[in-house]
């Protein structure tokens, strides 16, 4: 507990990391899935690509539809819940049905494909990502921490932005970012070494539903 004092008072653990992925603006998914991917079907760390139907997707209902369609193409049983839409792409968080939160997915407003989301969804998760599995061990820091850090890192960067309530995936804590109490975007945390990954890749915040 002292050194993690120590750590959050020094902001040294503050680490903004860099998506190894780059989508400019207004990039766009092939209708297969991904870029350059082979689409529905090909796996990547025990995710796959949902297929788009080449019909563009047009509102937050029918990009819960096609989130809701890689939920049980990733494990049956399990719901969309936060959804919101953004400039560059349509956002979902997919949970189990008592609310845990499993992972999160993006969805390509001119196709309609589905893909785990890039950054921490893929590199943190530690149930459905790539790399940083470590068998869903307890959190070494807990959801008031990740929130401080979470300011800690935004005002070290002069945004004039604070953080909403943390949720919780393995492995990490999503957070939105807020001004005036409005969505601005997000950043997640990571729940073991407190390094921070801003979701860069998202444009500006458009609407959101929560689960039904």
């Amino acid at each position: 507990m002292i050194a993690l004092v120590a750590l959050l008072g020094s902001g040294s653990w503050l680490v903004a990391q860099q998506s190894p992925y780059s989508w400019g603006m207004g990039s766009s998914w092939s209708g297969n899935g991904m870029m350059g991917g082979s689409g529905y079907g090909e796996m990547m760390g025990g995710n796959g690509w949902f297929d788009g139907d080449a019909e563009p997707v047009q509102d937050l209902n029918q990009a819960r539809e096609r989130a809701a369609g890689y939920a049980d193409f990733l494990q049956p049983g399990l719901v969309v819940g936060e959804v919101m839409r953004f400039e560059n792409h349509y956002y979902a968080d997919l949970q189990e049905a008592d609310g845990s939160k499993v992972t999160e997915v993006l969805i390509d407003s001119r196709s309609g494909a589905v893909r785990p989301e890039m950054g921490p969804a893929t590199m943190w998760n530690t149930r459905f990502g790539m790399v940083d599995r470590d068998g869903g061990a307890e959190p070494a820091i807990n959801a008031a921490q990740a929130q401080q850090i979470a300011d800690r890192w935004l005002a070290d960067r002069g945004e004039v932005l604070t953080s909403d309530d943390p949720v919780l995936f393995p492995g990490y804590y999503t957070l939105h970012t807020m001004r005036d109490g409005e969505i601005t975007g997000m950043l997640s945390v990571h729940a073991s070494t407190g390094n921070v990954w801003p979701h860069s890749w998202h444009g500006d915040f458009i609407e959101m539903s929560e689960h039904p």
